[in-house]
C-alpha cells in the first residue's frame, strides 16, 4: 500500500470521526488523534479497522484487533492494522474508501449480475424499483473477492432494477463503501462464504441497523430436496442473520420457520433478530394483443385444455408427481396438454428423463425455460388450471400469480401455498400423496362447475400491488425493532 493510499484512508476516517488527520501531520500524531476519538467504542473500532484495511473484517480479525486495543491501547492496535494493510496483496492495497453516514444501503450483488428472473430476483427487482427514488438509498454490491461493499456500475444498476444487462464484466477497480450509523438492507439471499462471514462481523459490531427479507428455511427444513452444499451455505447465512436487527419474511409460513431457528439461538446465548411476516403481493402484468397471440402460438397446440406448471425442475417442486398424475389421466383418456415453465434445477435429471420418455411416447408434454414476462403471463391466462404441488415454499409465487391472472390453481394444502390461496380459487391437495395430486388435477380438468366457481373466486380476490408491499417493507425497516412500523 502506498503512502498516498494510506493518507487518503486516514483522512476519510478522520473526517468521519471529526478529527484532523491530515497528511501533513506525522503518522503517529494522526493515529493518536484517531485513537482518542475511537477509544474503546465497538462501532468505531470496526469502522477504523475497515477503513484502514479497506475491507470488512471477519469476526476473528476484529476480535484480535479489539483485544489488542483493550490490552495495549487503541494506538497500538491502529499501528498494527496499518502494518498489516501495507502487506495486503493487489488489488486491495490500492483501494480507496468512502464512508457514508446516515445512508440506506441495499445489497443487490447477485441480482445486479444475473439474468435469472426466478422468485427471489422478481421480489428484489419489484421492490427496489419502488425504493430507487427515495432519498439516501444506494444500491450496492460486493467486490470480486467479497471483501466489502462497492457502488454498482451503471450496467449493474440497470440489471439490478430491470434484469436487462445480465452479462457484465467483473470490476477491476473499485472504491470500498463503508456504511456508518446507517441502515443496511439485504433483499436477496446471500450464500457466498466470505460475503456471509464478513456480514456476520458487520451485523454484530459495526453499529449499523440491519434488515433482511427472509424467503424460507428450505435448506434446513427440506434439506433432502436442495443441491449439494446448499444447506451448509445457508447455515452460514443464518450465522450472519443471527446478529441482524430485523427479518421480514414473505409469509407467515416462512416466519414460522425463521422463528423456530431463532428459538434455537437461545442455546447459544443469542437473542436473534425480530421476525415479522409481510405477505408478498400477487399482481397480474398486462400483455399486449400481439404478445398474447405470439404466446398462444408457442404454448397451445390444438384445442385441448392447457395445464401449466411454473417453477424450476428441482425435487422440492414435486414435478415428478405432476407427471405421474398427468400420465394416469392420459391413460384414462382425458385429453389435455401440459407445459412446464422454468429453468433446470439441481437433481432435475430424473424429471428430464421422465419428461423425455413421455414426449417420445407421444404425450402432449414439454418444458420451456428462459421465458419472457409476456409469455409467462400469457401462459397463466391461457391455462385452464395451473398446478403447483410443492413440498415446501417460503411463498410460492406461481400460486399468487395464477390467481392474480384469474386462473384456478392446484396446490399444496399447507404452508404458504394454503396461506396465499385460502380465500378462494384453489384446489388443495396433499403433495406427498400421488392419488390426491391425481384427484386434484382430474377435478380441475373435468369438473366444469367447480372450475367456474374457482374462476369467480380468483377474480374476486382483493388486489395488493408491489408498490404497497415495498412501502410496507420500507416502513417496517424504518421502525425501531420491537415497535410497530406506525409507532
Amino acid at each position: 500500500m502506498s503512502d498516498s493510499v494510506l493518507d487518503s484512508r486516514l483522512l476519510t476516517l478522520g473526517r468521519t470521526l471529526g478529527v484532523d488527520s491530515g497528511e501533513t501531520l506525522p503518522l503517529g500524531v494522526r493515529l493518536e488523534r484517531i485513537a482518542e476519538s475511537v477509544a474503546t467504542d465497538t462501532a468505531r473500532l470496526w469502522l477504523a479497522l475497515a477503513a484502514i484495511s479497506a475491507q470488512f473484517p471477519f469476526v476473528s480479525d476484529f476480535e484480535r484487533f479489539r483485544r489488542d486495543a483493550a490490552l495495549n491501547g487503541t494506538v497500538h492496535a491502529l499501528e498494527a492494522a496499518v502494518k498489516h494493510s501495507r502487506r495486503l496483496r493487489a488489488p486491495n492495497r490500492s483501494v480507496e474508501v468512502r464512508i457514508v453516514t446516515g445512508g440506506v444501503f441495499v445489497d443487490v450483488h447477485h441480482t445486479s449480475r444475473t439474468g435469472l428472473a426466478t422468485g427471489i430476483q422478481r421480489v428484489v427487482r419489484q421492490t427496489i424499483v419502488e425504493w430507487n427514488d427515495r432519498t439516501g438509498v444506494e444500491l450496492v454490491g460486493w467486490d470480486p473477492g467479497f471483501t466489502g461493499l462497492r457502488q454498482l456500475s451503471a450496467p449493474e444498476r440497470q440489471n439490478a432494477l430491470y434484469g436487462s444487462v445480465p452479462r457484465i464484466a467483473r470490476a477491476s477497480k473499485w472504491q470500498l463503501t463503508i456504511p456508518y450509523q446507517s441502515r443496511y438492507i439485504l433483499p436477496e439471499l446471500a450464500i457466498e462464504t466470505d460475503r456471509t462471514a464478513r456480514l456476520q462481523c458487520f451485523a454484530e459490531f459495526s453499529g449499523n441497523r440491519t434488515g433482511v427479507i427472509g424467503f424460507d428455511c428450505v435448506p434446513l427444513t427440506s434439506s433432502e430436496t436442495v443441491g449439494e452444499g446448499m444447506s451448509a451455505a445457508f447455515a452460514k447465512n443464518l450465522a450472519a442473520l443471527a446478529h441482524f436487527d430485523q427479518v421480514s419474511t414473505i409469509s407467515v409460513a416462512a416466519a414460522t420457520e425463521y422463528r423456530g431457528w431463532k428459538r434455537m439461538l437461545g442455546g447459544a446465548g443469542l437473542t436473534g433478530p425480530e421476525i415479522e411476516p409481510l405477505l408478498l403481493p400477487s399482481v397480474a402484468e398486462q400483455v399486449s394483443a400481439p404478445e398474447f397471440a405470439e404466446a398462444t402460438k408457442k404454448l397451445v397446440e390444438g384445442s385441448d385444455p392447457l395445464v401449466v406448471c411454473v417453477g424450476s425442475h428441482e425435487p422440492r417442486k414435486n414435478h415428478l408427481a405432476v407427471l405421474f398424475a398427468a400420465e394416469r389421466l392420459w391413460r384414462e383418456g382425458v385429453s389435455f396438454q401440459l407445459v412446464f415453465i422454468g429453468g433446470n434445477g439441481w437433481h432435475g435429471d430424473e424429471f428430464r428423463a421422465q419428461l423425455d420418455t413421455l414426449a417420445t411416447q407421444g404425450r402432449p408434454v414439454r418444458a420451456i425455460s428462459a421465458v419472457s414476462d409476456s409469455l409467462l403471463w400469457s401462459a397463466y391466462r391461457l391455462a385452464r388450471v395451473t398446478i403447483f404441488p410443492s413440498l415446501n415454499e417460503g411463498f410460492g409465487l406461481p400460486v399468487g400469480e395464477s390467481l392474480a391472472a384469474g386462473t384456478p390453481v392446484i396446490t399444496s394444502n399447507f404452508g404458504s401455498m394454503k396461506e396465499i390461496a385460502i380465500s378462494g380459487g384453489a384446489i388443495f391437495v396433499d403433495p406427498r400423496d400421488d392419488d390426491d395430486v391425481f384427484r386434484g388435477l382430474k377435478a380441475g380438468l373435468l369438473d366444469d362447475e367447480l372450475h367456474a366457481r374457482l374462476v369467480l373466486e380468483a377474480q374476486d380476490l382483493p388486489a395488493r400491488d408491489w408498490s404497497d408491499y415495498a412501502s410496507e417493507l420500507w416502513e417496517y425497516f424504518e421502525a425501531v425493532p420491537g415497535s410497530s412500523p406506525s409507532a
